[in-house]
């Protein structure tokens, strides 16, 4: 596993900072990259206590440009890469009266087409080393939720295209998993926009109630940690075989059992797979 190069998007903070940490303790090497490495002192800190070493390096990916440097430094630095985690992404309040088309494209630009980008970037390298495209979706992509009309349908469309990438990479020995999680006690949420457009609108009581709601699912109390998750992600980095959809915790996977019977992705895969194949 000493050899194993991973690339992780979005490592600044939450889940990407503790998966970058878990992931190079079980023996990744870890490229650990963000927008802004002006940010970057938690991720290495973190990094110092547990005792590991961590390639910090800048990734904005919504910029074709960055990609394409940061894919490149990895081939001509380690030659190779077993890994991807798409982590990287951002909140979005908001309901469609009250904001822009242009407002709905930002948020599926750093939610979808980003992971698209990067994902397309590491092909070759990932063909290359037999390895695995991982990506942090969220319940939110399986159960649309209130005021966030934008980016359920973001992470709609990352599993859509995981889920349709899956039997496709796995012809050519690309392993893909989408990883599930409910609520985090991270960042994400203190970050999240939109919120200003709404107060004083005809929406704004039901926003007060969805807040509320969503603060005491976000409570530390019984939220899931990043850590929590990023060991989840850890398993299916090393997972002999891999599940095609993984949620983190009991908590989402009864949330995402709402709307899904097949919690593992087994039958969906079970049955596209064949599509690829020409087997019966």
């Amino acid at each position: 596993m000493t050899q194993s190069i991973l690339l992780i998007t979005g490592t600044s903070s939450g889940i990407g900072l503790a998966s970058a940490v878990a992931a190079a303790r079980a023996g990744f090497t870890v490229v650990a990259t963000m927008r802004d490495l002006g940010r970057a002192d938690a991720l290495r800190a973190a990094a110092s206590a547990a005792g590991v070493t961590l390639d910090v390096q800048p990734l904005e990916v919504t910029d074709p440009a960055s990609i394409a440097a940061c894919v490149e430094y990895v081939r001509a630095t380690y030659g190779r890469l077993d890994a991807l985690l798409n982590n990287a992404g951002a909140g979005h309040l908001g309901t469609i009266e009250l904001e822009s088309v242009d407002d709905v494209r930002g948020v599926m630009e750093v939610n979808f087409f980003s992971v698209v980008a990067v994902t397309r970037a590491v092909m070759p390298l990932l063909r290359e080393s037999g390895g695995r495209v991982v990506t942090v979706s969220s319940v939110g992509g399986v159960v649309g939720q209130p005021f966030n009309e934008a980016y359920c349908a973001a992470k709609f469309a990352v599993e859509g295209f995981m889920e349709s990438l899956t039997p496709v990479a796995a012809t050519v020995g690309v392993r893909v998993s989408v990883i599930e999680p409910g609520a985090v006690t991270t960042e994400f949420v203190a970050n999240v926009g939109g919120r200003r457009s709404i107060d004083g609108t005809p929406y704004a009581a039901a926003l007060d109630a969805y807040l509320e709601r969503t603060a005491a699912a976000f409570d530390p109390a019984v939220a899931q940690t990043p850590e929590g998750v990023a060991d989840v992600i850890v398993e299916v980095l090393t997972s002999e075989n891999p599940p095609a959809r993984v949620q983190t915790s009991e908590a989402a996977q009864r949330f995402a059992g709402v709307k899904l019977a097949d919690l593992d992705g087994a039958h969906v895969q079970h049955v596209t797979a064949h599509w690829v194949t020409g087997t019966a």
